[in-house]
């Protein structure tokens, strides 16, 4: 019995890429959730025996200027303002996740929603660098500026490749679509 041959998909690399982007953002979106569950979790407790055991476990001194900043910090949290947090990493969180639903749907919306929301947090992120170097800055840096710039290239592609199928659709075809505008 012969097999049906079966096109190459142009769009499968594509399709790859933005799950892979959907993957990342998915992953943000499960981090998010857990740091607004951390800060539900610290509501009606002493938010400064918490900073101060933290900094003992991860060995730092208190004494240090950076600890004393951190441990301000924590001293100023109210119950009001870790429900406040927890709040908006949960909306931020329900954002990323709708957007991971759309790019791995594979939806127009959903890129211009990647785009947007990475465009954003970049001069957030070029601030967050200019404080310190670390890897993870780093890394969360190159990982939003290639999504970002991913984005830019599959919505001006597929606006390219919408325009390319509307010049060679036919006369009819072209002035129904010009019918259904108006």
């Amino acid at each position: 019995m012969r097999q049906l041959e079966t096109k190459p998909d142009p769009h499968r690399r594509q399709r790859q890429m933005l799950r892979a982007v959907a993957t990342f953002e998915f992953c943000k979106g499960i981090f998010v959730v857990l740091m607004g569950l951390c800060a539900l979790a610290l509501v009606h407790k002493d938010v400064w025996l918490y900073a101060e055991s933290l900094l003992a476990l991860l060995h730092i001194n208190t004494d240090r200027r950076s600890a004393q900043i951190f441990l301000d910090f924590a001293d100023n949290v109210t119950d009001a303002r870790l429900w406040a947090a927890a709040r908006i990493a949960f909306s931020y969180a329900a954002l990323r996740f709708i957007e991971t639903y759309g790019l791995w749907k594979g939806r127009v919306w959903a890129e211009w929603v990647a785009l947007l929301a990475g465009g954003l947090l970049l001069p957030l992120e070029v601030r967050e660098l200019m404080r310190g170097l670390t890897m993870i800055r780093s890394a969360l840096f190159v990982g939003n500026l290639g999504v970002v710039l991913y984005m830019l290239y599959i919505i001006r592609a597929n606006h390219r490749e919408r325009q390319n199928a509307a010049a060679n659709a036919s006369p009819p075809e072209r002035a129904k679509g010009q019918a259904s505008v108006e």
